[in-house]
């Protein structure tokens, strides 16, 4: 149970005024500082945290909702942390259930460590799936593609957006819109001049991470991986639903290696909305 003086500490509302502070905390946790990330988390969705009177963050994690502003029909809580030295108080299940009541009836989703995934699960968080991340230099090889792609354009946009919502079940304009902002690349696949895909790839610490990832089926999946690889000498990042069995295999005969497994849990949902047949890997596990 957490001490007197640590349940008064209140929750509040981070901004990017805490920024440093979110990333001081995630390397305090072991985890990279990854401020491009956390900057993203912050001006497209919420972060919630706690002061510590010492200085910097006791805790914190970041929400990204999905649908109408007024009443979200999906929200992702991603990135919570627990500062190492007030671990095991009983912090992260207080910020946890914060949210989880600030939120309502809309429902939750999350990518959740084997570290973690108890106390989802003691929160009433269900497993729905898992994702494998995958790392490494991408190496070119076998038979060539026939799907086209390119450099996205401006006016790819709103087929990106239509696109988009109908494979993630819910509206997220305002992610993808950052998105020419936040990634070092967006790429789409074509057919008769029909967007059939489309992908980024943003920077990372010394990586690219390959996501959002949506395409009509594997082989177009495929495409977009190399032709974002094909324009990077940085190594790949990426997660991986893994009932896309072909693509991991595919992935891996190229260079890239499994890392660590993450279970995918909702709460007051059954399964995630949208196509997971076209939804091959999130733009981040922070924000689904």
């Amino acid at each position: 149970m957490p001490t007197p003086s640590l349940a008064a500490l209140p929750i509040r509302r981070l901004t990017l005024r805490d920024l440093a502070a979110c990333a001081d905390l995630s390397e305090n946790r072991g985890w990279p500082r990854e401020e491009h990330k956390w900057g993203f988390l912050l001006t497209a969705g919420k972060g919630y945290g706690i002061d510590d009177p010492g200085g910097g963050l006791v805790s914190a994690c970041a929400v990204t909702e999905y649908g109408p502003h007024d009443r979200p029909e999906l929200a992702a809580v991603g990135m919570v942390l627990v500062a190492d030295r007030y671990a095991r108080q009983g912090i992260g299940r207080r910020l946890m259930r914060h949210v989880v009541s600030l939120m309502g009836t809309t429902p939750l989703t999350l990518h959740a460590t084997p570290y973690g995934r108890p106390l989802y699960e003691e929160l009433g968080f269900k497993v729905t799936g898992r994702a494998e991340m995958l790392r490494g230099i991408f190496t070119p090889g076998g038979p060539e593609t026939k799907v086209a792609t390119r450099p996205a354009t401006a006016e790819d946009l709103q087929a990106i957006l239509r696109l988009d919502e109908e494979v993630f079940g819910a509206d997220r304009t305002h992610i993808i819109t950052r998105l020419p902002a936040f990634a070092d690349q967006l790429r789409v696949a074509e057919e008769r001049g029909r967007i059939i895909g489309y992908t980024a790839a943003w920077p990372n610490m010394d990586t690219h991470v390959v996501g959002p990832l949506i395409a009509r089926d594997t082989e177009t999946a495929q495409a977009l991986i190399a032709s974002l690889a094909a324009h990077t000498d940085r190594p790949l990042r990426t997660d991986i639903d893994v009932r896309h069995e072909d693509l991991l295999a595919w992935a891996k005969e190229r260079g890239l290696a499994s890392v660590a497994f993450n279970t995918v849990m909702t709460y007051g949902i059954g399964e995630l909305p949208g196509d997971w047949s076209r939804r091959f890997a999130p733009l981040t596990v922070a924000a689904g």
